[in-house]
């Protein structure tokens, strides 16, 4: 029969290697699941972006082309403003 001292030394080591495997589990879960999921997140939001960063600049483009001296307006006040606010 195990002593005491030996019986919850057994406990012990199973537990600690319940935890081993658990962590080879979630390490494997992350590895497979996780990581190609948030992956393909990030791709998606640099798309979403660049569609949101050319539509930006096809409207600016526009606005331009059907206001010419207004915006070089706006441009020369924005070139005075950083320069006096560079000084």
């Amino acid at each position: 029969m195990a002593s005491y001292h030996e019986d919850r030394l057994g406990r012990s080591e199973d537990t600690q290697a319940q935890l081993a495997w658990l962590r080879e589990q979630v390490d494997g879960l992350i590895r497979d699941k996780v990581a190609p999921a948030v992956g393909n997140a990030t791709e998606f939001m640099g798309e979403v972006a660049q569609d949101a960063m050319r539509g930006s600049a096809r409207a600016l483009a526009g606005g331009v082309r059907q206001q010419p001296i207004a915006a070089i307006l706006i441009a020369a006040a924005l070139g005075f403003m950083l320069g006096r606010a560079g000084r």
